[in-house]
C-alpha cells in the first residue's frame, strides 16, 4: 500500500521521509500552490466576497506531478505547517486533488523528529475549515484594502505605491514617533557625582548627589550645581545608612515568535525576516552528524509559552547532569502567556534537548548555529533556578564643618549570591545598568573623596523604533500576528517608506510620512490601532468557529467603500508633491533640476518641464566606494530577481561588478576601496593586492 505525504518544502520532505520509510512518498508543494489572481481584485464583492483562485504562475507543472502522484497512491496525507497558512495550503491541495474534505487526511507536526512524525501520522484529523476561513478572511481583507487603496495613494502621491491593512498601522507608529522627536524640546539638568574610596587606596566607586536635609534638590542649571559644589567644598563624607537585601531574578520564558525576533535583533543583529528564514530551516530539518536529517526546533510561529512535560523532564535531566541539582527550581516554573495568545503550539524550544549548540555546530551554518544557540540556551535557562543577588543601598552624608545640614549621596549595588540560570543565559543584564559591585560599608565610617564631578545634561527625545521595539509594540497593541511581523517590516523597508539608520533604528522617509498623513486624514480607521487590533481579534473568533467570516467582510467593506468614495471626491484633481523627489542634478537640455519618478521598472530621473522637455536618465544610487579597475564611483544596482549588486558608474566602458558592498574604507596596502564580503570580511578587490581582514564591529552593532 502506497501513501503520498505532501508537505511545504523539500527540506521538510527529506526529513520526514527518513522517519516514514518505505511505503510513503513524500513531496513538497513549495508553499502555496493556489492564490487570488495577481492582476485583478479576484473577489466577487456582490456574491458574498467569493474568492476567485487560480494556480500560481509557474506551479502548473508541480500541480501536474502532485496530481499524478496522488492518482497512483492509495492514500493522500496533507502535512503542511500547523497554522492558518498551512491549513489553507492543505485545503487548496485537497480541492485541486479532489480529495474528500470529510476524510481524516490532515496531520500536524509541532516538531520534526521521529516521535512527533509517527504520532502525527497515527492521529490524522479533518481539515479545520474554521482555520481555513480565518486565513481566507485575512487574505480577502488584505486584497480589498490593498487593491483599492494602493491606486488611490499612487494617484495622489506618485506611481507604484501600496498601502496595506497592517503595514499602514506599523508605518504610523514610526511616523508618529518621528513627530514626537521633532517636537521635543530638550531641558537642561546637571548631575554631581562623588568618586569615593573605602578604605583609602581601594578602587573608587561613584555616589550620586540626591538632595540635602530638606529633601530632593533639582539641579536645572549651572548656578544650581555651583551652589551645591560650594556647600561640598571641604566636606567630610560619612556612611549614614546601609540597607541590605536579597533579590531573586527569574529567567525569561522560552521564546515565542515575537520575543525570538526581538532577541535575535538585540543580540545577533538579525532582521525579523532573517530570523524567520533561519528558524524555518532549523524546524524543517538539518543533517546533523551522527543523527541524520532532523528538525532541531519546534514550530517557530507561536505565541504560547506552554512546553510539554516530556521536554521539561529532558531539560531537567540535562541541568542536573551538567550543573547539579541545586540549579533546578524547587517546583516547576509555569509561565503565563499574554491575554489572547493562541495555545495551539508549544513555545519555541529545541526538539532534542540534549543536543547542545556546540555538539551541533559543525553541522550548521553560522546563522543556524547562532539562532539555535539562542533558542537552546533560553529554553534550558527558563527551567533553571533563580539567580539570587545580595543588594545594598547606601546613603552617604557630606557635612561641612560649621555649616548646618548635609548633602545626601546615594549608591546602589549588588553581588551575586547564586548565579542560577544566569550561568547560561544572562537575559536581564540591562536591568543592572547603573549598579555595580560595591565594597563593604559600615555605618558611621568616613570615606575618602577622590574627585567631585559636575556634568551638564539635556533630556533626550524618545528613541526611534528599532525592529525589536516595533515588534514589541505591534504585539502589545494586538496589531498583526507573530507570523506577519517579518513581512510587515520587509514591506515598509523595501518600498522606501522607512529607512534604517545606523543599521538599527527605523526612520520614516518623506514618502512614508506623506502616505501616513494622507491615510490619517482620509482613512482614519485604516491606521487606527484599536480598529486594526479589533479585526485581528475577529479573525481569531473566526478561527475558533464563533464568527461568520462573510459577515465580518460585509461589515468592513460597506464602510470602507463609502470612505474611499468620499476621499476620491474630496481630493479630485489634487496631488501631493514631495521635497525628496527633487534632486540637484540639472537637465542636460534645459537646465532644470531633475526629479525622481517611478515607472514600471522602478525609479528614474526626469525633467520637471515635461512635456516641453522629455529628458530622462537612469536613477543611480552612488556608494562610498570606488572601482578598483578604473577609479570611478561604484553604484548600487538591482538584478532581475531584485538582489542588490554593485557596478562601475563608467559602464559600459568599464564592466567591473561585484556582489560585495563597497565601503568608505581604503586598503592599507594599495589605497583603493575596501569591499565588505559575506561573513564580515573586508577585501581589496584589486587582484594585484589581495589584502583582506576580518571586520571589527562597532559597539552600536554589537548592541544590536
Amino acid at each position: 500500500m502506497s501513501k503520498l505525504v505532501i508537505v511545504e518544502s523539500p527540506a521538510k520532505a527529506k526529513t520526514i521521509k527518513k522517519y516514514l520509510g518505505s511505503g510513503y512518498d513524500v513531496k513538497a508543494s513549495m508553499g502555496h500552490i493556489r492564490d487570488l489572481y495577481a492582476n485583478k481584485l479576484s473577489v466577487d464583492v456582490k456574491n458574498d466576497f467569493e474568492p476567485n483562485y487560480t494556480v500560481i504562475k509557474g506551479k502548473e507543472k508541480l500541480l501536474k506531478e502532485l496530481t499524478e502522484a496522488a492518482e497512483k497512491s492509495d492514500e493522500v496525507i496533507l502535512a503542511t505547517d500547523p497554522d492558518r497558512e498551512g491549513e489553507a495550503i492543505s485545503w487548496h491541495l485537497a480541492t485541486l486533488l479532489h480529495l474528500d474534505m470529510n476524510k481524516k487526511n490532515r496531520v500536524k507536526f509541532n516538531e520534526i523528529n521521529k516521535r512527533s512524525v509517527e504520532a502525527g501520522i497515527a492521529h490524522p484529523e479533518k481539515i479545520d475549515i474554521d482555520l481555513v476561513n480565518a486565513q481566507q478572511a485575512r487574505r480577502i481583507l488584505d486584497r480589498l484594502v490593498g487593491y483599492r487603496l494602493s491606486p488611490f495613494i499612487s494617484q495622489k502621491i506618485h506611481r507604484g505605491l501600496s498601502a496595506g491593512r497592517v503595514q499602514s498601522v506599523a508605518l504610523r507608529f514610526i511616523v508618529d514617533r518621528e513627530a514626537e522627536i521633532n517636537k521635543f524640546v530638550p531641558e537642561e539638568y546637571w548631575t554631581i557625582d562623588a568618586m569615593l574610596t573605602n578604605p583609602p587606596g581601594k578602587k573608587a566607586f561613584r555616589a550620586s548627589f540626591a538632595g540635602d536635609e530638606n529633601g530632593k534638590v533639582p539641579l536645572t542649571c549651572k548656578e544650581d550645581a555651583e551652589k551645591i559644589l560650594a556647600r561640598l567644598d571641604g566636606a567630610v563624607y560619612t556612611v549614614d545608612s546601609v540597607k541590605k537585601g536579597v533579590r531573586k531574578k527569574q529567567p525569561s520564558p522560552p521564546f515565542i515568535t515575537s520575543t525570538l525576533q526581538q532577541e535575535a535583533s538585540r543580540k545577533l543583529g538579525f532582521t525579523a525576516k532573517r530570523t524567520m528564514k533561519v528558524a524555518q530551516e532549523l524546524y524543517e530539518g538539518v543533517d546533523v552528524e551522527g543523527i541524520g536529517s532532523v528538525g532541531l526546533i519546534t514550530y517557530m510561529r507561536t505565541d504560547s509559552l506552554r512546553i510539554s512535560e516530556e521536554s521539561r523532564a529532558e531539560g531537567n535531566a540535562f541541568i542536573a547532569k551538567t550543573y547539579g541539582d541545586k540549579y533546578l527550581p524547587d517546583k516547576p516554573r509555569i509561565f503565563k502567556a499574554r491575554a489572547g495568545a493562541q495555545d495551539g503550539h508549544e513555545a519555541i524550544r529545541p526538539s532534542i534537548v540534549s543536543l547542545t549548540p556546540e555538539e551541533a555546530k559543525s553541522s550548521l551554518t553560522s546563522e543556524q548555529y547562532k539562532l539555535y544557540s539562542l533558542i537552546w540556551r533560553r529554553f534550558i535557562a527558563s527551567l533553571m533556578a533563580n539567580c539570587v543577588q545580595n543588594t545594598v543601598k547606601t546613603e552617604i552624608h557630606a557635612v561641612k564643618e560649621g555649616q548646618p545640614g548635609w548633602c545626601l549621596f546615594t549608591v546602589s549595588g549588588y553581588s551575586t549570591k547564586f548565579d542560577g540560570y544566569s550561568v547560561l543565559y544572562d537575559n536581564n543584564a540591562d536591568d543592572d545598568e547603573g549598579e555595580s559591585v560595591l565594597p563593604e560599608f559600615t555605618e558611621g565610617k568616613a570615606l575618602k573623596l577622590k574627585e567631585l564631578k559636575d556634568e551638564q545634561h539635556y533630556t533626550q527625545p524618545p528613541m526611534r523604533y528599532t525592529e525589536a521595539s516595533l515588534i514589541k509594540t505591534l504585539e502589545e497593541t494586538g496589531v498583526g500576528r507573530p507570523s506577519t511581523y517579518a513581512t510587515i517590516l520587509s514591506k515598509i523597508l523595501d518600498r522606501d517608506y522607512v529607512i534604517r539608520e545606523s543599521k538599527k533604528t527605523l526612520k520614516p522617509t518623506e514618502l512614508g510620512i506623506a502616505i501616513t498623513e494622507l491615510l490619517k486624514e482620509k482613512f482614519p480607521k485604516i491606521v487606527n490601532t484599536k480598529f486594526t487590533a479589533g479585526m485581528e481579534a475577529d479573525l481569531d473568533k473566526i478561527e475558533a468557529g464563533g464568527y461568520d467570516y462573510v459577515k465580518m467582510l460585509h461589515e468592513f467593506d460597506d464602510e470602507f467603500e463609502e470612505t474611499l468614495a468620499k476621499a476620491k471626491a474630496s481630493m479630485e484633481g489634487q496631488k501631493i508633491a514631495l521635497e525628496e523627489d527633487k534632486t540637484e542634478i540639472p537637465c542636460e537640455k534645459c537646465g532644470a533640476l531633475m526629479v525622481v519618478k517611478v515607472g514600471r521598472f522602478g525609479k528614474f530621473l526626469a525633467c520637471p518641464n515635461y512635456p516641453e522637455c522629455k529628458t530622462t536618465k537612469p536613477y543611480v544610487v552612488e556608494t562610498e566606494g570606488f572601482c578598483p579597475e578604473c577609479g570611478n564611483k561604484m553604484i548600487s544596482k538591482k538584478s532581475k530577481r531584485g538582489f542588490t549588486f554593485y557596478g562601475c558608474s563608467n559602464y559600459p566602458e568599464c564592466k567591473f561588478m561585484t556582489w560585495d558592498m563597497p565601503t568608505g574604507e581604503t586598503c592599507p596596502q594599495c589605497g583603493k576601496s575596501l569591499f565588505k564580503a559575506r561573513g564580515g570580511v573586508y577585501k581589496c578587490l584589486d587582484p594585484n593586492c589581495g589584502f583582506e581582514r576580518k571586520g571589527k564591529k562597532k559597539k552600536a552593532e554589537d548592541d544590536e
